[in-house]
């Protein structure tokens, strides 16, 4: 594992119907939804970390903040940055941002832990790993 703080990854995602707050249950207005917003950091926070990793290794969600301040609508492109900041032993801790033209529309943390891919899943009891089946 080669970890390190100030790993960072970005991408940008355009706005479409499906990303909406209507089309994912969290509102009623045709806007980018929160947890779009939210799926699209914890995205670009495993970006940041993917190549950094051991064989066998992956990172999963453990907490989340997320200030989501402005709306954007549909047909935006939004851009989305996640970098590492700090580093506590298998805990990672990422800084997130995103914004459209108009600037920023979210920002806050995304904290994930460094897991052993096999072991996370047979404990979660998912199938097909082995002392779950």
């Amino acid at each position: 594992m080669t970890l390190q703080a100030g790993l960072t990854a970005s991408f940008d995602r355009t706005v479409d119907e499906p990303h909406t707050a209507i089309a994912l249950g969290s509102g009623d207005v045709p806007v980018l939804a929160t947890p779009q917003v939210l799926a699209w950091c914890e995205e670009a926070s495993v970006m940041a970390v993917a190549d950094h990793l051991g064989a066998g290794e992956s990172v999963v969600g453990m907490r989340v903040r997320l200030d989501h301040i402005r709306a954007t609508p549909v047909g935006v492109s939004v851009s989305m940055t996640a970098t590492l900041t700090k580093i506590e032993g298998k805990r990672l801790t990422f800084d997130v941002v995103a914004a459209d033209d108009r600037g920023e529309i979210a920002s806050g943390q995304v904290i994930r832990v460094v897991v052993d891919r096999a072991r996370f899943l047979d404990r979660a009891g998912a199938p097909g790993q082995s002392g779950s089946e």
